[in-house]
């Protein structure tokens, strides 16, 4: 089990990172906190910095101005320190076609100054964890998407790093191999390590993310736990459906009358929404109406989504194939 380093302290403090590309200014100010034993996501639409910002905190790329601190460890002056700490996994597979799966992993490991024994049973123990051990022997060439990605993560994993940057780790992946992401990047945070997530999939950081930063343009633009970002957009709202749909007005007064907001009701489907300051008011509209006799179909209440937080502060959806561009090093 990984121990965390400086523990109470955050894993990552990036202050003012800005990175050029010639004229083109792909990171223009970014500042984030990630604390120790979590999951930071950031999200941003194609080409708002996300990846340049991770090579930077990776030591990948060197800033153009800023400062970033890897546990305690400066990114540019102490970059040896940081790189012994954390694990990189990009957008696409770093690892060689005409090699097995095992032999890819015991390459890494052997890199990393394994020994072969500790070489081999490393490889045998990640291609068990990541669901390839039916492959193991198989050439890269003849694997799909998703097991390239899982090999790809597992290789990152070698060193079993206090922190891994994912750099959108299940693009392209099933809904089945990424739900298999998912529970192995739980386990990684459950045995102490830090995990910084980007990715384009809103129901992604909403399931993992204990914080989320939001990029846009090379900047962030917001940042906060889930449900705090889906306050910042709007209250929760109710909707109601009255058994019978006759009585629809005479709920929807109950209603205003509880809550002290204005209603709206849909006259066709005899729905009536109202926003909710609070849902400890469910119970008294319920009574109100009961003593109305007035029976209730249907209730729902429904906070705002990540994707409509998404579509409000950047102005596209999530997966929107933005115009700009994600410059490499």
């Amino acid at each position: 089990m990984n121990t965390p380093l400086h523990t109470g302290s955050p894993a990552i403090e990036a202050r003012g990172l800005v990175k050029y590309f010639g004229s083109t200014k792909a990171v223009d100010g970014v500042d984030l906190v990630v604390p120790t034993g979590t999951v930071y996501g950031v999200l941003g639409p194609n080409g708002a910095g996300k990846t340049t910002t991770v090579r930077m905190l990776a030591t990948l790329l060197r800033p153009d101005a800023g400062q970033a601190k890897v546990f305690g460890y400066d990114v540019t002056t102490n970059s040896v320190a940081v790189r012994s700490m954390v694990g990189v996994t990009g957008q696409y597979a770093s690892v060689d076609e005409d090699l097995s799966a095992t032999e890819n992993l015991i390459v890494f490991s052997r890199l990393l100054g394994k020994s072969r024994r500790a070489s081999r049973q490393r490889a045998h123990d990640l291609l068990e964890e990541f669901g390839l051990t039916d492959a193991a022997k198989r050439p890269l060439k003849e694997f799909s998407g998703g097991m390239r990605r899982r090999l790809d993560l597992a290789a990152s994993l070698i060193a079993t790093p206090p922190l891994l940057f994912l750099d959108e780790p299940t693009t392209g992946l099933d809904p089945r191999t990424r739900a298999q992401m998912w529970d192995t990047i739980r386990r990684l945070v459950a045995g102490g390590s830090t995990v910084l997530l980007t990715t384009q999939y809103l129901d992604e950081a909403d399931q993992l993310a204990d914080r989320i930063a939001v990029i846009d343009h090379g900047r962030v633009i917001a940042d906060g736990t889930a449900d705090e970002l889906k306050s910042s957009i709007g209250s929760t709202t109710l909707q109601l459906t009255p058994a019978d749909k006759s009585l629809a007005p005479a709920a929807m007064m109950v209603i205003e009358q509880i809550l002290r907001e204005p209603a709206t009701l849909s006259a066709e489907a005899g729905r009536i929404t109202a926003p909710l300051p609070s849902p400890d008011l469910l119970p008294d509209i319920l009574i109100a109406l009961r003593e109305q006799s007035i029976g209730v179909e249907a209730m729902n209440v429904q906070k705002p989504s990540l994707d409509e937080v998404f579509l409000t502060i950047t102005g596209e959806p999530a997966e929107s194939d933005s115009d700009s561009k994600e410059y490499a090093a």
